[in-house]
């Protein structure tokens, strides 16, 4: 079947909770009104108010909440109706939905999924903008998860509901409806906790994710024009990182680019650049570089365009690094 982003995503959540009863949604306004872009859509009509309940502003309370259900015996997945309001439920998901396997020594555990849009480019507010997942990778014991496409976003989903541990599922708004896709029906499981390489390449690495996916396939493109061939590779869960599978592309490629659009200090492009120069130096024929968002808060519409990462910049990138 052919579909956006949002429309697999509620597909994941209703096949999923056909599936196992154990299932909960909650969240603000998830249930009459399907959430604000509608992904919860239909849900309350198909479970009833006792699987799919509406929660009051009380982002902390939510999850707070959840972490009850999760810890004896039910599945939710919470909604934070967008990342920059998740900050209120930092406590509770630092403090407890991460900690909560290691401090009971496994006599509890925490399968709880929080969904949140996150990224700007769709022209919101700053608080309805934000990319600060580096915040929730820094965590251990939380798994962090960005699709890049409505194939990835169900199978993606369906896996992290069916972990036994906490995900937390970033869903980039700019991507939500901007493309459809074939979805299997049916149920399947992307795995959680491996990157994929998106597209092949022989003469330099773009790492990246989420919305920022579609900006390296639009660079590489116009590359390839020119004669160069760059590898895409998606890193689909942040955290834990698929190390393995970055290395692998830069040490044959031997040029390596990290693209996001969070700010640029202490993002996640951080990290993946210590990494390769941890585990590749010897095979890099130039530094990495990173193209991201620069160090502001989110501007307001008028001038957003000028704070998101686009193809012409990540071209700029990339001829400093064959130049080199």
């Amino acid at each position: 079947m052919i579909m956006t982003m949002v429309q697999a995503i509620n597909q994941a959540l209703a096949g999923e909770m056909e599936r196992d009863g154990r299932i909960v949604v909650l969240g603000e306004d998830v249930g009459r009104d399907g959430g604000v872009f509608r992904v919860t859509e239909g849900l309350i009509d198909k479970f009833g108010p006792e699987r799919v309940m509406d929660t009051p502003l009380a982002e902390s309370g939510a999850i707070g909440v959840a972490i009850g259900m999760a810890a004896l015996g039910l599945r939710p997945v919470a909604e934070i109706q967008f990342m920059g309001f998740i900050y209120p439920a930092f406590n509770q998901i630092v403090t407890h939905v991460a900690r909560l396997r290691n401090r009971t020594r496994g006599r509890f555990t925490a399968p709880l999924t929080i969904r949140t849009p996150y990224g700007a480019g769709v022209k919101a507010l700053e608080h309805h903008s934000e990319s600060t997942e580096a915040l929730f990778c820094h965590i251990p014991g939380l798994t962090v998860v960005v699709p890049s496409s409505p194939y990835e976003a169900k199978g993606l989903l369906v896996a992290a509901i069916r972990s036994d541990d906490p995900v937390l599922f970033l869903e980039p708004t700019k991507l939500y409806r901007a493309e459809k896709q074939e979805v299997p029906e049916g149920p399947y499981e992307v795995p959680l906790r491996r990157a994929a390489v998106v597209r092949e390449g022989r003469d330099l690495t773009i790492v990246a994710w989420g919305a920022m996916i579609p900006v390296a396939r639009a660079a590489a493109a116009v590359a390839e024009a020119d004669g160069v061939s760059i590898e895409i590779v998606d890193l689909r869960t942040l955290s834990p990182m698929d190390r393995e599978t970055v290395l692998e592309s830069v040490k044959k490629t031997g040029r390596a680019l990290v693209l996001h659009e969070a700010p640029k200090t202490c993002g996640l492009g951080a990290e993946i650049a210590a990494t390769i120069g941890e585990s590749a130096l010897l095979s890099l024929n130039a530094p990495v570089l990173r193209v991201t968002a620069p160090d502001i808060t989110v501007p307001l519409p008028k001038t957003e365009d000028l704070y998101y990462p686009n193809a012409d910049r990540v071209l700029r990138a990339v001829r400093k690094l064959m130049e080199y």
